[in-house]
């Protein structure tokens, strides 16, 4: 009779630390190393092709500029998010979200584009808001009313404001002057995003970044709601007997998570995009969950994770066009960071046990024999 082999994971009496808090480091510099090893096998030098992912786009004051414009939708997502991880609740749609934020704050211009004075930019930025609010309020409520697992309906919410948006730029906000290309017309000086800089172009969507993760953090360490939030995600049962409703925490988190997704929608849009086009994101909303993780669900710590993974876009690009690479290769770098962060993590609070059990003991086991 051959034994049966079995592997489990234990919960860790205690956990270091030091690795808990070094984890995103630690899975940073494993992504190095397998990055390296990849482009080893692509048959470039590993040494040249990392510097020219991670260090060649912070030598240039315009990738600089790039830089901030990607990092601060993922940073504004991201930040948003983590309340709803904090609280227990998987926001997944957070792209979905995006996606609805930029078409109802571009629809304001689309519609009205006669209309250019100082207060058309801060109503696009309130209907963005409002867009992606609307569109996370969805699966808060079927989760609340009928149980409904908020993983599922947030992803699936997604695809439809994807369908919608390619819809909508091909069809009611279609440029009459376009060519028959899919697309909204431009927008004008006071529909656009300003610069904060002369030197690049940079908009204040990275200012509206640095205002939220200051937003949250305050949220999260001096209110009775951010310790709310805190109670609920962690002991629901003990947070009920406190007097909080995990179902106003659930509206709560979705609402403001949305809000968020929906201000970094409207300011790609009107920022860096400035028009509506069948494609507005190169994935933000779920890059942001790693973003996320990697920041600890920190703010403080999203922010400074936030501009690792809009490197990794600006990184990609370079590599594809200086070693003539695939252009997905940044999705491959941003895996392997969610896997070692994940794997760290696991690791970090769990050990491995390995056993095996004799087939005639567990049988006569269960007919009392043994």
């Amino acid at each position: 009779m051959q034994p049966d082999f079995s592997i489990r994971l234990e919960k860790r009496a205690t956990t270091s630390t030091f690795f808990a808090y070094f984890s995103p480091f630690i899975a940073l510099i494993m992504m190095l190393i397998a990055g390296g090893m990849l482009f080893f096998l692509m048959g470039h030098n590993p040494f040249k092709a990392l510097y020219v992912y991670f260090i060649e786009p912070l030598t240039d004051t315009w990738t600089l500029h790039e830089l901030a414009i990607k990092s601060s939708p993922l940073i504004l997502i991201a930040t948003g998010l983590c309340l709803c991880f904090r609280s227990g609740n998987w926001n997944i749609g957070a792209e979905g979200q995006f996606i609805m934020g930029g078409i109802a704050g571009a629809s304001i211009p689309v519609f009205f584009p006669e209309f250019t004075s100082f207060w058309i930019l801060p109503l696009m930025l309130i209907s963005g808001v409002l867009g992606g609010m609307v569109w996370a309020l969805i699966p808060a409520i079927l989760k609340n009313r009928f149980g409904t697992n908020e993983i599922l309906t947030s992803l699936m919410l997604v695809y439809i404001a994807g369908h919608f948006l390619d819809w909508i730029v091909r069809g009611p906000f279609r440029n009459p002057e376009g060519f028959n290309f899919p697309g909204s017309i431009s927008f004008s000086q006071w529909q656009v995003l300003p610069e904060v800089f002369s030197s690049g172009r940079m908009h204040y969507g990275m200012i509206f970044a640095i205002i939220g993760v200051i937003v949250v953090w305050f949220l999260l360490s001096k209110t009775m709601k951010g310790f709310e939030i805190l109670v609920i995600g962690q002991a629901p049962r003990a947070g009920q007997f406190a007097g909080f409703s995990p179902q106003k925490t659930t509206l709560f988190v979705f609402l403001v998570s949305g809000a968020f997704a929906g201000l970094a929608g409207i300011a790609e849009v009107s920022g860096a995009i400035q028009q509506l086009r069948p494609s507005i994101s190169p994935g933000y909303g779920f890059t942001a969950i790693i973003v996320a993780f990697l920041g600890r669900l920190n703010p403080l710590g999203i922010f400074a994770a936030g501009i690792v993974l809009a490197l990794s876009y600006l990184g990609g690009e370079a590599v594809q066009i200086s070693l003539n690479v695939t252009d997905k290769i940044a999705n491959v770098f941003q895996g392997l960071l969610l896997f070692f962060v994940l794997g760290c993590d696991t690791l970090i609070h769990h050990r491995i046990r390995f056993g095996h059990s004799w087939g005639f003991i567990k049988q006569g086991v269960q007919h009392g024999t043994g």
